[in-house]
């Protein structure tokens, strides 16, 4: 074997063959790649570790206590939200997840679907707009050309709007006024401030544990069979891609970068996957388990080969980012977990349950920012991949 074979990747093979073995699995080679499946594993009732409760008190001022209650509820507010959207059916007008109460608030247009969305398990709140109405206004301003200064925008299912973001001090400049106004012909609009623009977080080559291509540096995702998914932006298909010893792990076999910002690295030399997101010392290793999507308003960590480990909520979805050079990608989930340059393409988890792959932001984890990632599943069903699962 070569050098690849390091303490650094044995450890994570033991931790693995641990892991597994524990729990009664195997651990597997590499396999062919499947057509994905994106209906999400049966929801995990691992309990937190003393490491992930300590981020989540750093990150999220909780209590172990209130961690551990704040996970529970959020395990619940998945399987609530599933029932509770098809059982509002046309009427559906998005969700979110209420931290200080734990439990998830459904939107709805018609108050005959509100009863059966309680008997769901969730709460209600009756609104103008279906989210079948929002997307389809907010895909009209996908189609406008966004000047730099207007961040990004999504639909808001607690505004039951679309907000736009803007860079502070740039509300009234020409360019921004002349697209609010085109997007609130197209939509119903609120506007935001963001105190930055964002940006995408690829950096030049530096340590760490990272993977490179050209003498660009990123961070991988997460493993699926065959190799291992990241963010477009870090390279483009056909691209060879060094791990972080310098040998050659693999190459870019498809890669979408801007309107998406998702790719995928096929591995070989030697390189293997697991089902496992680097804690970095901050907390153990994780074990990655399935794919369910987290609603807004969940706890959320993202773990890059710059910063490491960091935790905060889950803030938006199906967002469209206008990033500073640029460059606009869609369908983006936004969160309030810092990032910096390296950071890009590594893994974003609720739980034991894979999110997506991180695309950029704004700010530093010094003095705080947001930062939006892409949807795993996505990316899984665009290339017919299989999410490696312990």
């Amino acid at each position: 074997m070569r050098r690849k074979t390091s303490a650094r990747l044995r450890l994570s093979a033991v931790l693995l063959t641990t892991a597994c073995a524990a729990a009664g699995l195997t651990a597997t080679g590499l396999a062919p790649a499947a057509a994905a499946d994106p209906a999400p594993a049966p929801e995990s009732r691992q309990p937190a570790s003393p490491a992930l409760l300590d981020a989540m008190k750093r990150d999220l001022g909780l209590t172990p206590a209130a961690a551990r209650e704040r996970l529970a509820d959020e395990r619940q507010a998945v399987t609530t939200e599933r029932a509770a959207r098809k059982a509002a059916g046309a009427a559906y007008a998005g969700s979110w997840f209420d931290a200080a109460r734990g439990r998830l608030t459904v939107a709805v247009t018609q108050r005959s679907a509100a009863a059966d969305v309680r008997k769901a398990g969730a709460d209600t709140r009756m609104v103008e707009h279906s989210a079948a109405h929002l997307d389809a206004a907010k895909s009209r301003i996908d189609a406008l050309k966004a000047p730099k200064n207007v961040a990004s925008w999504r639909v808001d299912p607690k505004a039951n709007s679309v907000v736009v973001d803007v860079v502070a001090g740039h509300r009234t400049d020409n360019d921004v006024k002349t697209f609010l106004r085109k997007a609130r012909a197209a939509a119903p609009v609120q506007v935001g401030t963001v105190a930055n623009a964002p940006s995408t977080f690829a950096a030049g080559t530096v340590g760490g544990d990272p993977y490179y291509t050209g003498n660009v540096r990123c961070s991988i995702g997460f493993s699926v069979h065959g190799g291992f998914v990241t963010a477009g932006h870090c390279g483009r298909a056909g691209a060879a891609v060094r791990g972080w010893d310098g040998s050659g792990i693999g190459t870019f076999q498809g890669s979408s970068f801007p309107d998406n910002d998702y790719a995928w690295v096929s591995v070989g030399n030697g390189w293997w996957t697991v089902p496992v997101v680097l804690g970095w010392g901050t907390i153990p290793d994780q074990l990655v388990r399935g794919s369910a999507e987290a609603p807004v308003g969940s706890s959320i960590c993202r773990s890059g080969s710059t910063t490491k480990w960091h935790c905060g909520n889950l803030l938006a979805k199906n967002e469209t980012v206008n990033y500073s050079d640029g460059t606009v990608v869609h369908q983006l989930t936004k969160t309030s977990v810092c990032a910096e340059g390296g950071d890009s393409g590594g893994s974003f988890i609720s739980g034991d349950q894979a999110q997506g792959v991180t695309s950029g932001g704004w700010g530093n984890c010094g003095s705080g920012g947001e930062t939006w990632f892409q949807p795993v599943n996505e990316i899984l069903q665009r290339y017919g991949l299989t999410l490696h699962t312990a």
